[in-house]
Formats: C-alpha cells, sequence, structure tokens
C-alpha cells in the first residue's frame, strides 16, 4: 500500500465530499493518498446462461433483485439449499495483481473491502463486465482499455465488490481522488491537425466527479501552444460519476508538421470567477496535407466527439476530377486510424475509416453501423467524392461489417469486399443454436432479425462483392467466405471469391506499402470497374428489409411500413419509363412510397402492385405517390401521417437510444426507488460511454423541460408515479406503469415485481421517441439493472415485460411482449401474454 502526506486542500477536499454526511473521519485518513490493491476474494465460474440474447439467466443477479443476496463465503453454495450446486472458491491476484483462481471465466469474483470510515474512492478495474459495488451497478472494463476511474462510496465497515467476469482476466485497485473534480487523460478523443488549415474542431476528455451533489458552471479552457484559447461550457455533472465532455480548440492554421502541445484546463464557476480544478498537458499532431490524418465531430447520434481517420487520396495532374471513397471498416480491438494506415496513399480514391464508437464497439451494427453511415455522410460532403463512385470493405469485424452495411443498404455502394469476415452472430457464435420455445421467446428474437444477414442476401445483387480469406485463418475460418458463395451463387452474376492458400487471419505478401490482406490489389482493381447508378438509372427496385427504422429506402422505392413487424419485407418493382409506369411484386408490405420525380412531369402513371392495377392515380403535387395497402387491397393516399409509425420512427425499444437522446431520473418515488432511477440513470449512460464513447445528459425529472430538448429522444427511469417526466411525455400512452401494476391496452398485469422496457412516440414531436426503462416496485426497477440493451445483436421489441422469474427460467419470465400497431395501438399490434 503505498502512501504519502497530502496537502491542506486534500483536507478540505476531503470537508468538501462529505457536507451533508453524518460522519465523523478521523484525521488518519484525512492526512493521506491511498492505494488499496484488491487481491483477494472468493470466485465462481460459470454462473447462468446468457450469450447475444435477451433470453438469459443469472442465479446471483436473482439474489440481488429479490434482495436474498448474502456476500458468499468460501465453501458456500451458489443456491441455498440446493443440491450438487457449485460452491464459491478462494480465489488471489498474482503479483501483477491479476486474479488467477475461480470467478474469471463467466462467473463472479466478490472481494471484501473494510474501511475504518465512510469515504470516496475512484474504482480502477480492469477486465471485468460490470460490479456491484455494495449492490449498486457500475461500468466494468470488459475489453482492459485501462481508462476506468469511477467514483464509489466506502461505507464504515465491511464493503463488497462483486465483480461479473467474462474473458478471464481481473485487475482492480481503489485510490484516493486528488480532488474535488479531476480530469482524465486515459481516454480522449483527439483530431490532428493539417498543415494550412484552419484549427476549428473538438474534443472530448473524461471528467471526474466523486463528490455527492451535481457539480454546475463547468468549463474547458483549450490552449494551443502557438496560440488559440478556446472556452466550451460543460453540461452539469452528476454526483459520484464520470462523463466524457466536449470541447472546442479554435486557433490558426498550422505552418509545418510536426506536434503541438494542448492544454486542457477545467474550470468551475466561483464568487472570484473561474478557478482552475484540474488541467492536462496533450499533444496533437499536425499532418501535412498528404498524410493520413484523424478528424473529429459532433455526432447526431448523442451529441458526443466522435473521429473518423483518412487515408487521403494524393491525386495526379489531370486526374479524376472528383476521387472516390472507399469506406473501411476495423476490426475488433483496431483503432480507426490504425484500419486507415494499412492502406497505401491512392491517386484516385481516399480511404475512410469510420470508428464502430469504439476499437470493439458494437460490431457494425446497431450505434456502429449508425457511425459508419454518419461517417459516410460526412466524408462525401467534407471531401467532395465522386457519388457513383462509393466502395464498401472492412477487415475480419469489418468484414461482418461489410456484409451487414453493404446488405442493408445496398443502393450506397457500387461495389463491397469484405475480407475475413463473418456472416453474422447466428454463424459465427453460435446464437442460432438456441431456437427459442415459447411464443414469447420467437417474437423477442424477431427483434434482433436486423442482424440476420443472409434473410437479406438478395440485396447484394446490386452491388459488386469481392470476398477475400485467408485460406488457414484461424480466427474467422475461410468456411464463413465459402458459404457466403454457395448462397450468392444462387442469383449473384457479379462476385469474385478469392482464398489466399496457407495464409492465416492478417496478411501480407507484396513489398508495396498497405496490408495486402486489406489493400488488396485485385480487390480494388475490381472497385475501379464499378460504378454506381443514379436513381433515375435504376429500372429494377429489388430490395429486402427487416425493419424499415433501420433501412427502408433503395433507390426511388420506400417501404415505410410491414404487416408483420420485423419479418422479412421485400419488393421486387419494374420502372419502364417510356410506358411510364411501375409494376411488381410485394411480400410484408403496408406501406410504400414511389419517387416518381425519374420521371418527366407530365402524363399519365400507371401503377400494378402485387397483380392489381391501381386506378385513379393523378399526377401528384409532390414527387412522390404514396401507397397503402389495407384488407388486400392497395390504394393511393395523399401522405403518410408521421405520428404512425414509419422509418423515421419505428421501434424496436433500442431505437430509441439515439437523436441526442437524454437519461431523466425520477425522483418522486419512495427512497429506494429515486435512488435506484439515479443509479441506473448513471450505470447506464457509464455504459454507453465505455462501449460507444458518449456523452448522454443525465438529467432529474424535476430539472427536465421538454422544451429545453424539442424533438430530441428520452429515456425515462421509473414508473408513472416515481417520475415527474411521465405525465408530460407519456400521459396517452396505452402503457403504462404503475405502483403495483403494468397496464397494456386493456389488460392489467398485477404484481408489485414486475420490470417493463419500451418506447412509444414523443407526444410533442413528429420525429422524437421516449424509451422507458421502468418497474411496477423497486424489485421489477432493479430487474432492469443489467438488460443487455446496448450488447449489439440483443433484441427487445416494442414493449417487454419481465418477472424475477426470468433470471431463473428464462423465456418463461417474461409475462409480456410486443410490438404496437402502425398507429402505435396495441389493439391494431401483435402482443403476446404468458397466460394466453
Amino acid at each position: 500500500m503505498a502512501r504519502k502526506n497530502f496537502p491542506l486542500s486534500y483536507l478540505l477536499f476531503n470537508l468538501l465530499l462529505i457536507t451533508g454526511m453524518a460522519l465523523t473521519i478521523s484525521a488518519a485518513n484525512t492526512a493521506e493518498e491511498e492505494t488499496i490493491q484488491l487481491t483477494q476474494g472468493v470466485g465462481i465460474d460459470r454462473v447462468g446462461r446468457s450469450g447475444r440474447s435477451a433470453i438469459r439467466t443469472d442465479p446471483v443477479e436473482y439474489q440481488i433483485v429479490t434482495g436474498t443476496w448474502v456476500a458468499p463465503k468460501e465453501g458456500d453454495v451458489l443456491i441455498t439449499g440446493a443440491t450438487d450446486e457449485p460452491t464459491w472458491q478462494k480465489t488471489e491476484a498474482d503479483e501483477d495483481g491479476w486474479f488467477q483462481g475461480p470467478g474469471r471465466r463467466r462467473g463472479y469474483i466478490s472481494v471484501n473491502v473494510h474501511s475504518d470510515s465512510d469515504r470516496m474512492m475512484l474504482l480502477n478495474g480492469s477486465g471485468h463486465s460490470m460490479v456491484y459495488v455494495n449492490q449498486v451497478p457500475r461500468m466494468g472494463d470488459v475489453y482492459g482499455y485501462g481508462y476506468s476511474f469511477l467514483p464509489v462510496r466506502l461505507n464504515q465497515g465491511d464493503n463488497e465488490f462483486l465483480f461479473q467476469c467474462s474473458r478471464g482476466r481481473l485487475k482492480a485497485s481503489l485510490v484516493t481522488p486528488s480532488n474535488i473534480l479531476q480530469l482524465n487523460d486515459r481516454d480522449m478523443t483527439l483530431p490532428d491537425l493539417v498543415v494550412g488549415e484552419d484549427v476549428d474542431v473538438w474534443g472530448g476528455i473524461i471528467v471526474i466527479q466523486p463528490m455527492r451533489k451535481q457539480m454546475r458552471g463547468l468549463f474547458i479552457r483549450a490552449s494551443l501552444e502557438q496560440g488559440g484559447s478556446t472556452l466550451t461550457p460543460a453540461p452539469p455533472i452528476q454526483p459520484m460519476s464520470a462523463a466524457k465532455v466536449p470541447f472546442r480548440i479554435i486557433s490558426d492554421a498550422p505552418v509545418q508538421p510536426g506536434k503541438q502541445k494542448l492544454q486542457i484546463e477545467l474550470l468551475m464557476e466561483s464568487d472570484n470567477g473561474l478557478s482552475r480544478r484540474d488541467f492536462k498537458e496533450l499533444t496533437l499532431d499536425i499532418r501535412e496535407p498528404t498524410q493520413s490524418r484523424k478528424r473529429t465531430f459532433i455526432s447526431d447520434i448523442d451529441g458526443s466527439v466522435q473521429y473518423y481517420a483518412v487515408q487521403p487520396a494524393n491525386r495526379l495532374p489531370g486526374g479524376w476530377r472528383d476521387p472516390a471513397l472507399v469506406l473501411s471498416l476495423h476490426g475488433a480491438s483496431v483503432e480507426a486510424i490504425n484500419q486507415a494506415n494499412a492502406y497505401s496513399s491512392k491517386t484516385w480514391a481516399h480511404i475512410v475509416a469510420p470508428t464502430n464508437r469504439r476499437p470493439y464497439g458494437f460490431d457494425w451494427e446497431e450505434w456502429g453501423r449508425m457511425d459508419a453511415l454518419e461517417v459516410l455522410g460526412i466524408a462525401k460532403q467534407t471531401l467532395h467524392t465522386d457519388p457513383a463512385r462509393t466502395y464498401l470493405t472492412g477487415h475480419s469485424m469489418g468484414g461482418h461489417g461489410t456484409w451487414q452495411v453493404g446488405v442493408h443498404f445496398p443502393d450506397q455502394f457500387a461495389a463491397i469486399a469484405p475480407s475475413a469476415g463473418w456472416i453474422s452472430f447466428f454463424s459465427y457464435v453460435g446464437r442460432g443454436s438456441r431456437e427459442p420455445e415459447t411464443e414469447i421467446g420467437k417474437l423477442i428474437q424477431r427483434s434482433s432479425n436486423a442482424s440476420d444477414t443472409l434473410a437479406m442476401k438478395h440485396n447484394y445483387a446490386q452491388e459488386g462483392v469481392y470476398i477475400l480469406h485467408g485460406g488457414a485463418d484461424d480466427n474467422v475460418p475461410a468456411s464463413q467466405a465459402q458459404t457466403m458463395v454457395e448462397e450468392l451463387s444462387g442469383f449473384h452474376r457479379d462476385f469474385v471469391y478469392h482464398e489466399e492458400p496457407g495464409q492465416g487471419h492478417w496478411w501480407n505478401l507484396s513489398d508495396e506499402n498497405g496490408a495486402d490482406c486489406v489493400d488488396w490489389a485485385p480487390m480494388f482493381d475490381f472497385f475501379a470497374r464499378h460504378a454506381l447508378p443514379s436513381s433515375e438509372q435504376v429500372r429494377r427496385a429489388s430490395f429486402t428489409t427487416v425493419n424499415p427504422g433501420v433501412s427502408a429506402k433503395n433507390h426511388w422505392a420506400t417501404i415505410f411500413a410491414q404487416e408483420k413487424m420485423l419479418e422479412p419485407s421485400a419488393i421486387d418493382i419494374q420502372f419502364d419509363p417510356y410506358k411510364r409506369r411501375f409494376v411488381g411484386e410485394t411480400k410484408n408490405v403496408s406501406r410504400l412510397s414511389l419517387d416518381v420525380s425519374v420521371l418527366p412531369p407530365n402524363g399519365a402513371l400507371m401503377v400494378s402492385l402485387d397483380q392489381q392495377e391501381i386506378a385513379d392515380i393523378r399526377w401528384p403535387w409532390s414527387e412522390t405517390v404514396n401507397l397503402e395497402k389495407q384488407e388486400g387491397e392497395w390504394s393511393v393516399v395523399d401522405k403518410f401521417s408521421k405520428a404512425d409509425k414509419g422509418p423515421h420512427r419505428y421501434g424496436p425499444f433500442k431505437q430509441a437510444f439515439r437523436n441526442r437522446m437524454v437519461f431523466v431520473y425520477g425522483t418522486r418515488g419512495s427512497s429506494g426507488q429515486s435512488q435506484w432511477a439515479f443509479n441506473k440513470a448513471r450505470y447506464d449512460a457509464e455504459q454507453f460511454w465505455y462501449r460507444g464513447n458518449a456523452s448522454v445528459p443525465v438529467i432529474a425529472d424535476n430539472e427536465f423541460d421538454p422544451a429545453d430538448y424539442p424533438d430530441r429522444n428520452v429515456v425515462l427511469y421509473g414508473n408513472a408515479n416515481s417520475n415527474l417526466a411521465w405525465k408530460k411525455l407519456l400521459a396517452d400512452c396505452p402503457v403504462q406503469v404503475n405502483n403495483g401494476s403494468v397496464t397494456i391496452g386493456a389488460r392489467e398485469i398485477q404484481g408489485s415485481d414486475l420490470a417493463c422496457l419500451f418506447m412509444y412516440p414523443r407526444q410533442d414531436s413528429k420525429l422524437a421517441s421516449v424509451a422507458v426503462v421502468s418497474g411496477s416496485g423497486l424489485v421489477g426497477m432493479k430487474l432492469t439493472d443489467r438488460c443487455p440493451y446496448f450488447t449489439s445483436g440483443v433484441g427487445y421489441p416494442d414493449v417487454t415485460v419481465l418477472t424475477p422469474g426470468y433470471l431463473k427460467d428464462g423465456a418463461e419470465g417474461i409475462v409480456a411482449a410486443g410490438f404496437f400497431g402502425m398507429d402505435w395501438g396495441v389493439e391494431s399490434g401483435e402482443f403476446v401474454f404468458q397466460d394466453d
């Protein structure tokens, strides 16, 4: 244990920490900085059933949720009174601090920390999925990034740290905070500067706030060594939390490559103006215009600072006027800038590498997919690329991302090229091996159908496809590529498969710059021979989607709604410009829009769908013809209501976690409910920061005014009795959660231990949604704590109601689940109840 004397400022800091707390801290504790390495505990392996599924079991979590948990001792059985149950066993850390015994493999490690007084510490852990600190959930560091420093409270006496582990490693320590507010520079998001470009860029840094009250009046001042100082207001930081805070950097253009120092100051308003609370000195790289660089931007997903990397085209005099764009998706654990640097510079194409929100991130699904599309749009605009020459590629996890993004958006890419890519979670991690047996289980699995690559495979016919794989790949076996060759062979007429004999997962054969497993010359030749047609050049739209809220548009056709939610919906429509007609077939489509701007604005128009000629089509005042199918008959409608489901707001539950959402926790429940709401909102913000480099505001309901957040999504924590924002946003919602019951339409489910997740339109917005993390009592609320909705590939429908039995028996503990109808109604939707 390292100890040293600490200055008077630390004594004042401790006094501030305990403001409002009825306790006494001894002089010995206030005069020392302390590091406590966690080295001994008890562990247990292989607890419950999890994986990439909303249906799971966990007997440890069950006991915590139901209030029966007791910190285990060596020799205790996992479930009291059970026979042949595994027991908790002693586990210890090695000399480097890594635990070596039981608990590391899909299990738990429980460590007791004794404190002589109540005090605040920072928990730094690595290798765990999450941790309960005295049964309060906090973020883990499953990938071992090493930047997790979370303020935690040690109570006087014994304190339990219960780590959930999955990847075989755990290391953890507690350290004394160095200040009332401090900066953590281990997880910076920073741009590169470019010679000759004026500096107006964004960065992101973590602010650690160990106080027991909200901190306001904060600012970040960024000052460059060669001039330029910018002050950016920071959002309020919630008690005992860490938050990624954006800041702006403005300065004159650098004149030569190299490095430039950047000073970051954390400032706080006081009676005497702004006072400094912490500072860090960093270094920014200055790159030549011809060199690779990192670019930052403010994301529309959550308002956070993200970055992407560019390997710019070094264009020849007299070359193409507008260069091509190659969007390259990185593999697991790879940084975007390293992905860009794996390519040699091209004369005719920019290489652009988005981040997937993190090196592991979201497997290029969900928020990773959103990140790829967001970066694609920014890059097209800022790099002024040729819209007909956009290509998609990626390696390993990025190869999977190529299959995924390419299948959802086939009209965005002239050609795609997955390298060492796996097909889907169903093929690569075995999720498809556990088919749900209950109707509720089947409905919930539909919520993750967007992950089912092969369900939409015919979309690839619109793109050239080059498949690259090492024949001796022991990470992603070549059988994944071979399966895709078999799937494509039945309908695709423009694909190439190259399997390099004897090569593994990452390989390079030539002496040119760039790694051949990504920068493969024949693959780029394939790109160069492909161009993306404009919509007016496309005569046939053959397209499948499983969720219009994910992908709806294909050239001049847009699927607005389905007959059966989240089942594959398909169109195959021929456009004959001379005859001025659209003729085709649909499957599982109830609303369809045709963009008729591809026709000259005069003359008649004929549409025939599903062998039905649609009469009385007049030339529209707008550029679209909107078609609706009811009781098997198509008809023309003026427009689709924004109040209904559509590509702008469709569901299911996880789709609400975007559109610059804010987390609003309830303060009007019992003390236990209010504390849970804050803990859960903070935990979700931590989880999304960790997994998605996110910055989500966390706000108390009594400080939330919907007018301050127009057209932004809102996530509510609590129920109609405990969250003041409920009546402002959900008064007319057909799903109501109160203490003691959950009501879905005309059906009331009684009980104080029910958990409920659902999403619904925000009534004061034509765009925004409300997501609800709720319960009919404290037990039900705690049951939502670890629902894995930030894990890619895990789906929840529009509405899900759970009982604690869910953690014991899986799908049998889910009492209701369903999708709202097109009008966001229950009666018009599809719901399954366990007691039916």
